[in-house]
This record gives structure tokens, sequence and C-alpha cells, in this order.
């Protein structure tokens, strides 16, 4: 069989594939998307990749084969059939797996080999020792995946969760990131924005062809979730901020295909009987347990952006009625019987001893007021800054400090725009007695946040790890001489570190007794050689009255 050697050899660094050489133009098919897996369990693991054909008949017979990494036997060997129906994507979800165990993995097609990848199940009963990355937003014109690459070549890392925003769907000259310095070098395609169903597989695909994004599928199993922008911009359950119906069709037909095109090109398993319930759950041995949330298409009320409800100079009592409508206890992020699987999923996991407990969650949980950035800067700093920006930049600094005046929230797109459903949510994380640490994405900053049942006084009900995105702009870039970050961590109770300029990733490593998180940033997303520095690392440490706060970590490196 034929392969690149090189990009086998490359993503996992092995040395002893056995005697391969690269795919020709006179064969019938090409990987040119690389492989994947997810969604491990202790007995299980799915594997993918996608057939590219060259012309050819509809369906495709492909081979697939996973071994043991120690090459001890309990090898399985399949085949099967793709074709244009799920865009010549393959998913095999291999079963009767041995707990714990490391696995190599590859297909061939037509006497063509894929690149090699590694994976493996859940580990079952004791464990020393859980080391997850978790990343999100990687709009790809805006930048290279260096984080991506960064994950890739960590010495270790169990699994990957993605938090969402695995693609964007905007396109075309002027849109978001094309004024980036290397968008001519990667615009997007199609170079429109995503609509029908061969929209959402071509920008799959070619997101899929990054080489770092490949190599990081190619390290460890992914678990994922999408956010937004695997459909459209802010979505909810009836329509999404960025889907116009009058000149864009119906929310569902494109909230369909958008979905459709998520299952084939993602490692992830999918709902029985289909849908958009991907919440899950995963196990770590006795160390950890991982729930993956949906909070967008499964329930999500319509957001209630105060730019749209409140008048353009709004007065303390149009706040207040405005607050009312968000306070509503019949807004919703999760429908009922998501909440129900999910307090029965951590009790159960407390009942059984294990001592952390890590919830995947789209968007920012943290309580964040606006911060009057104005109050951390001398005058004369202020008005410097205010006389260099450009008009759009000078604008939203004004509408910031309007916000932070009428003590309004950061993001109505976030927990903080549904405030009762939040609580029920800690209302569960309590009556489970869970130590939870909450990982979260959207944002485009990092976050090191302390969450509280109340805005003041209450109790500490978890803590929270908020990644930056892989290459999406961060709210501080219109203004980076603005202390915002510095600005967030003074002004709001909940929030230790904030960064809202640097792009990465999250490895948070969890031993039975401490919980550490790093907040990695690259150098660089316009450059292809960067290097990695941890911006802040925290530490959660256990005892008998259950998880502390977050304690800061000094020294540490990348």
């Amino acid at each position: 069989m034929r392969v690149d050697r090189r990009k086998a050899l490359a993503l996992l660094g092995l040395g002893a594939a056995s005697s391969p050489r690269a795919a020709n133009a006179r064969d019938k098919v090409s990987f040119q998307h690389g492989v994947a897996s997810g969604d491990p369990l202790q007995d299980r693991v799915l594997i993918w990749t996608r057939i590219t054909p060259r012309g050819g008949p509809d369906t495709i017979r492909y081979n697939w084969r996973l071994d043991p990494v120690d090459r001890k036997g309990g090898g399985k060997r399949g085949s099967g059939v793709t074709g244009a129906d799920r865009d010549f994507t393959v998913k095999v979800d291999v079963v009767n797996l041995e707990p714990g165990r490391a696995y190599q993995f590859q297909f061939d097609c037509e006497g063509v080999a894929s690149p090699i990848g590694r994976t493996a199940t859940l580990p079952d009963g004791a464990v020393k020792d859980v080391v997850l990355a978790a990343c999100t937003c990687a709009l790809y014109p805006n930048g290279y995946f260096n984080a991506y690459g960064a994950i890739a070549r960590l010495p270790r890392v169990d699994a990957v969760i993605h938090l969402g925003d695995y693609i964007y769907e905007y396109g075309g000259p002027g849109s978001y990131g094309m004024d980036s310095p290397v968008a001519n070098e990667r615009p997007h395609d199609p170079g429109h924005e995503c609509i029908s169903l061969a929209d959402y597989r071509r920008r799959h695909a070619q997101y899929k062809t990054d080489p770092q994004l490949q190599a990081a599928h190619a390290r460890a199993p992914w678990i994922c979730v999408w956010d937004d922008h695997e459909t459209a911009n802010d979505s909810w359950i009836g329509g999404a901020e960025n889907h116009q119906p009058a000149t864009e069709g119906d929310w569902n037909v494109r909230k369909a295909a958008a979905i459709k095109a998520y299952y084939e090109w993602m490692p992830i398993r999918e709902p029985q009987g289909g849908g958009f319930a991907i919440y899950r759950s995963f196990d770590f041995g006795d160390v950890a347990s991982l729930f993956m949330l949906e909070t967008r298409l499964t329930a999500r009320d319509h957001q209630l952006y105060p730019e749209q409800e409140l008048p353009p100079q709004p007065t303390a009592r149009d706040v207040a009625v405005w607050r009312e409508k968000l306070d509503n206890p019949a807004r919703k992020m999760m429908a009922p019987a998501q909440e129900a699987w999910l307090g029965r999923e951590m009790a159960a996991s407390v009942k059984s001893g294990v001592p952390w407990q890590v919830l995947g969650n789209q968007v920012v949980m943290a309580r964040l007021f606006t911060p009057p950035v104005r109050r951390y800067m001398t005058p004369e700093a202020y008005q410097a800054v205010r006389a260099e920006l450009p008009k759009p930049a000078l604008e939203r600094l004004r509408k910031l400090e309007q916000n932070a005046a009428l003590g309004l929230p950061w993001g109505a797109d976030m927990w903080d725009g549904y405030p009762a459903d939040r609580q029920r949510l800690y209302a569960l994380i309590e009556k489970a007695r869970a130590n939870m640490i909450v990982v979260s994405g959207d944002s485009h900053a990092f976050w090191a946040n302390e969450l509280w049942t109340a805005e003041t006084g209450g109790k500490r009900v978890a803590v929270e790890f908020g990644t930056a995105g892989v290459t999406s702009p961060g709210p501080g870039e219109a203004y980076p001489q603005v202390p915002l970050g510095e600005a967030f961590a003074k002004y709001n109770r909940e929030v230790l570190f904030n960064q809202q300029t640097a792009k990465g990733f999250m490895l948070l490593t969890l031993t039975p007794t401490v919980a550490t998180g790093e907040l990695i940033a690259v150098s660089s997303i316009k450059d292809k050689g960067y290097a990695t520095r941890v911006l802040a690392a925290y530490r959660v440490t256990q005892s008998r009255d259950g998880m502390s706060g977050l304690k800061p970590l000094e020294g540490r490196s990348a």
C-alpha cells in the first residue's frame, strides 16, 4: 500500500511505518483530510477519515485497522463502504476494546493508505492522573492554527476537548477575519457564507486540510461539542443572529444541513435516533468525570441583547425592565431533560467516589459585569488612547463605558443572559455535592474564575477556566492599550485572571487531590514560527470540606 510517508511520520513522530510510499496521480483515491478519533469510552472509540475520490463510482469500499501500541495483541480489523451520501467520510465505532489502552489506527482504500493516528480507550479503576487540553474558536483566515500544532506536540495529552466554533460560517471579501495579514493565503472556501449542505461540507473539508489541525487530531482522541458558528452566529433553538429567513431560507433547513455536515466530518458519536442532543459523559478512571453540554440547538431561548432591547440612551428604569425580562425563570439554555440527565450523572459520579467533576461548556459561566476601564488608567493614558483610536474602535470604547455605567453584563449570549437557568445549574451542582471544574470557550479570551451562587455573599459552587481562541480575534484587540483584562479581574468578584488578546489553549491536569489549569498562549498566529508560554496557572485542592478556591502558581512555563 502507498502512503504519504512524510505526512504520516510528521503527524505522529513514528519512525516504524512499513515501507509506505506517497500516493500518485494515477491512484483512484487519496486521503487529503487526515485521520481523527473521538468519544473514547472504556471499551470503544470512534475512528474517522475522509476518502477523496478522483471520479469513479458513488460508493467506495475501504478497510481499517486498529492495533495496540504495545503490540501485545488485541487489534481489530474491518471494512465498510462510504459514498456521496455522506461526502465520502468514514466513521467507525470500534468496540470490544480493553480499557486504558493506547492504539494506533489507519485506513486503506484502492491500495492507498491513510496517515496513521493514535488514540486510546478511557481507563477503568485507579488512575494516577489525567491530562486534558481544551480549545475553541478557530477562524481560518485570521491566522495559522499554531495552537493546534502546540497541542499535537504536548508530551502528554489524554484527550482534546473542543468547546465549539470548530468552523466559522462566514465567507467572502470583507467578512470576519479577512482583514488579517494572512487572509489572502487562507481565504474561506467556499468564498461566501455557508448556507447549504454543500457549503458546510466544503468548509469542514477546508479546515481538515490544515496540517496542524490534522496533527492534533492524529495525536489523541477528541471530545467535541458545537457552539454557534458550526451553524450561524449566536444560534438558538429558533434562529440565529446571522440568519436572515427572508434571504437565507428556513432556519430549520439550514440547521439540519449544518449539523449533517458536522456529524459527517467530526469524530463524534451521534445521538440515537438523530437530533441535536449531544450532551454526554466520559469517566477517566477514578479521577474525573467529564460532562459535555449542548446549549445552542435543543432549548436555548432568544438572546435579549441590550443594544436591541434598550433605547440608545437608556434610563435606570429601562435597564430595570430589561433585567426583569432577563431574570424570567422560563428563559433557558438547557431543556429539562438535559438538566435531569446532568443531575443524575453528577450524583452518580460523586457517589462512586470520583473526586472531580468537569463540565465541558460552550460559553463563559461567571458573572461578568462590564468594567469601567477608565477607572484603571490615568487620565493622561486614557486620553492618549482615545486620541489614537480609529472611529470604529472609539465607538466600541464609548459603548463599553456606557454599558459599565449602566451595570450591564459583558455578554447576553453567555450564561449572564440566562441567569435563572444558571441558578438551576448551580442548584444541581450543590445537590450532588460535586467538585465542579467548568471549562468554557466562545469568548476569545482566557479566564480563571470562581463561581458563586449569589452576586454578593452566597457560596462558591465551582471554578472555571476559559480558553482563548485558536485564532479568533479577542475583544481587547480593538483597543490593545486599554487594560481590559486587568479591569475585568479588578472589577468582578468572580474573575481572578483575564487576558483579552492572546491565542492558545488550556491544559487541565487532574490527580485525585489536585487540579491544575494552565492558560497557554502561542506567541503568534501570523507567523508559522511560534513559541508557547503559560500566561497563568491555578491550582484547586481537595479536602474533606470540598474543593478550595483557585490558588495561583508562579513560575510555570510551557
